[in-house]
């Protein structure tokens, strides 16, 4: 396993890079409310103020070179899109990425979670969404 070495744009993000997996965590979370959210294969959801980091934190998994060659293994068209558009719920305070995050099972709705992993493949889709949502529906994402 590999961890990606935090950088300032990150802040509470943290990565691993194991086999074909990204796996992310929220390093300062614990409390339920406040965790990351997945619902295994089907989404994963974050507070407003944690989606900056996190696509930081999905930004440096890109870099690496496991990235590139675990696209180049799924043979992955670069237009295919497993991310649906985030949505935002003001209400929550988070903001919900529909997308394959974790391992499918049996488990029906987002629950709290210390870590999801993410196939390395899928990250470029989780970035876009990511990016437009900063730039869409989180209040100062854009700016700040």
């Amino acid at each position: 396993m590999y961890e990606i070495p935090p950088t300032a744009a990150m802040r509470e993000w943290a990565v691993a890079i194991d086999g074909d997996l990204a796996a992310f965590r929220c390093a300062s979370r614990s409390e339920p409310l406040v965790l990351p959210r997945m619902w295994p294969g089907r989404g994963l959801g974050v507070r407003d103020a944690d989606v900056r980091g996190l696509a930081a934190a999905v930004s440096e998994a890109m870099k690496t070179p496991g990235y590139w060659l675990a696209r180049r293994r799924a043979g992955c068209p670069w237009e295919e899109q497993p991310w649906g558009a985030a949505h935002r719920d003001a209400e929550e305070g988070f903001v919900y990425v529909p997308g394959p995050c974790g391992i499918p099972g049996d488990a029906v709705g987002y629950r709290p979670a210390c870590r999801f992993p993410v196939a390395l493949r899928d990250l470029r889709g989780l970035r876009i969404r990511l990016a437009a949502c900063l730039h869409a529906c989180v209040p100062g994402g854009a700016r700040s």
